[in-house]
C-alpha cells in the first residue's frame, strides 16, 4: 500500500521507516528541507538503535523517500499519517497544536480522492473531532480523520513500531474507510496476533495520555517512598523488590532515583491537566500536580546529596557527571534530569565535567558552559565525586577498582540506583544513593 507520514521528527521518521519495513510505499513529508535532505541521504538526525540501518535499507529498496512537497503527498497516497510534534506551550501547561492544524490546512485542499488522515501525535482529547470538522470544511472530497496513538519508548522505538503490544484505532462513528485502511496497513502485525482495539476518537486520544500519567504516577510514587526511606535509613530498592512481587503492582517502573524527563512524559501529563481543566474535570487530575512536583523535587534532592557527598559544599569541587540524555539508548536531552542537575551543580560552585555516549552534541547546544569529555575515564580525572545520572550500560559496568586511580576521592553518587553498591564499597568507595542509607 501507499501512505505518507507528515513530520519527520522522532515519531514521524520512525513510523515512516516502520511502514516501509512492513513493505509499504512511503513518502515522509516535512517543511524542513535540511531534515528532509538528511533523511533522504540515509542519515537519522537523532540517535535510535537500529533505525539508521532500516532507513538505508528501505531507501535502497525504493520503498521510502522524503519530500517537502505536500502536493506530491496528496497525489501519492490516500492514507496520511500525522506525526508532527505537540510541544508544551511557552508559559503554559497546554499543548501547542499549531503544527497539527498546519498539516490539515495545507494538505486537505490538495486532496482529489477520498482520503484518511490517521493521527499518531499525542494530542488533547477532542482534537481529532475538531480536525475532522476542519477537514470537512476544507475538503472537496470525503476525508476521514482517525486516531492511532503511538506507544514508542526511546531506545526501543524500532521494536515498538514493528512489534507493538497493541494497536489502538479511534474512528468517527459509522466509519469503515479508516478502519479498513489501517487494518490493511498493519496486516502483518495483525496476522501474528497483535491485539487491535477499535474505539471512538476521544477514547483513542485518552489512551496515550492516560498511560503516560499512570507511568509517571508509578515513578513518582516510589520516589516519594524513597524520601520516607531516607528519613528512617530504609532501603528503597529492597522495598521496591518486595512490592514488585505483588502481581497487582509489578516491579517495572518502581525504580527510585532521579525521576523522569524527556520530550513526552513531562509535557504530556501537564497537557492532560490543562485539558481536564478546560473540560471542567480539573479536580480529577489534581494528583498529577503532586506527581510532577515530586519528580522535579528529585533534581534538588540529587544536588543536596551531591553536596553532602562532597563534604557539605560544592564550591571548588570537581564533579564528574556520567550521563546527559534523559534515559539510556537515546541522545534526547529535552527536560533531562541529568543535564539539569549538572547545570545546578555548576551554579552551586562545582567544576562539572559531563560525559554521555550519545548526547554530547545536544548537551553542548543546551548547556554550552559545562565542560565535556570524550570518555567516562576522562570525565572522572581528579574528580571529588562521580555522579551516575543516566543508567547507560557502560556506566553500570564500570570497574570501581580501575577507576580509583583516576579520581581525587573515591566517592560515587548513584542517581539511578543502578550500581552494585556492595561491589563499589568493597573497592573502597563511599556510595551515596537516593532512598538508601549511605
Amino acid at each position: 500500500m501507499r501512505c505518507t507520514v507528515f513530520g519527520t521528527g522522532y515519531l514521524g521518521a520512525t513510523h515512516a521507516v516502520g511502514m516501509a519495513e512492513l513493505g509499504h510505499d512511503v513518502v515522509g513529508i516535512d517543511i524542513d528541507p535540511g531534515k528532509v535532505a538528511k533523511l533522504a541521504g540515509g542519515d537519522v538526525p537523532f540517535y535510535e538503535p537500529g533505525l539508521r540501518e532500516l532507513l538505508r535499507r528501505n531507501i535502497d529498496a525504493g520503498r521510502l523517500r522524503f519530500s517537502t512537497d505536500y502536493a506530491e503527498a496528496a497525489e501519492h497516497a490516500d492514507v496520511h499519517f500525522l506525526g508532527v510534534g505537540t510541544p508544551q506551550k511557552k508559559g503554559e501547561y497546554g499543548a501547542d497544536l499549531r503544527h497539527v492544524y498546519a498539516v490539515i490546512d495545507a494538505l486537505v485542499p490538495l486532496l482529489r480522492r477520498p482520503a484518511v488522515i490517521v493521527g499518531k501525535s499525542t494530542v488533547p482529547v477532542g482534537t481529532a473531532a475538531e480536525l475532522g470538522e476542519r477537514a470537512r470544511r476544507l475538503a472537496d472530497v470525503a476525508v476521514e480523520v482517525a486516531w492511532n496513538p503511538e506507544f514508542l519508548r526511546e531506545g526501543y522505538a524500532v521494536h515498538d513500531t514493528l512489534h507493538p503490544d497493541r494497536i489502538v484505532l479511534g474512528v468517527q462513528r459509522d466509519s469503515r474507510l479508516a478502519e479498513d485502511a489501517v487494518r490493511a496497513l498493519y496486516a502483518p502485525m495483525l496476522e501474528v496476533g497483535v491485539p487491535f482495539l477499535l474505539t471512538d476518537l476521544q477514547t483513542a486520544e485518552l489512551v496515550k495520555v492516560s498511560a503516560n500519567a499512570f507511568l509517571a504516577t508509578k515513578i513518582s510514587f516510589i520516589n516519594a517512598i524513597s524520601e520516607v526511606c531516607e528519613a528512617v535509613d530504609a532501603d528503597v530498592t529492597l522495598l521496591a523488590d518486595a512490592l514488585g512481587y505483588d502481581a497487582r503492582i509489578g516491579r517495572r517502573f518502581l525504580n527510585a532515583g532521579l525521576g523522569f524527563g524527556g520530550g513526552c512524559l513531562p509535557k504530556d501529563i501537564r497537557a492532560f491537566m490543562a485539558r481536564a481543566g478546560e473540560l471542567g474535570a480539573n479536580h480529577a487530575l489534581t494528583f498529577l500536580r503532586e506527581v510532577d512536583s515530586i519528580n522535579m523535587r528529585r533534581r534538588t534532592k540529587m544536588v543536596e546529596l551531591a553536596t553532602r557527598a562532597c563534604g557539605g559544599s560544592l564550591l571548588g569541587a570537581n564533579v564528574a557527571v556520567l550521563g546527559a540524555a534523559f534515559k539510556p539508548e537515546s541522545d534526547d536531552v529535552r527536560d533531562s534530569p541529568a543535564l539539569n542537575v549538572a547545570g545546578l551543580l555548576q551554579l552551586n560552585g562545582a567544576a562539572v565535567t559531563v560525559y554521555d555516549p550519545k548526547a554530547m552534541e545536544n548537551s553542548r547546544r543546551l548547556f554550552p558552559t559545562l565542560t565535556y569529555s570524550t570518555s567516562a575515564a576522562e570525565a572522572c580525572d581528579r574528580a571529588d565525586a562521580v555522579l551516575v545520572l543516566t543508567e547507560w550500560a557502560e556506566f553500570v559496568d564500570l570497574d570501581p577498582e580501575g577507576l580509583a586511580p583516576l579520581v581525587r576521592a573515591k566517592v560515587v553518587v548513584d542517581g539511578r540506583n543502578c550500581l552494585d553498591a556492595a561491589r563499589w564499597r568493597a573497592a573502597g568507595w563511599r556510595v551515596h544513593a537516593l532512598g538508601r542509607a549511605d
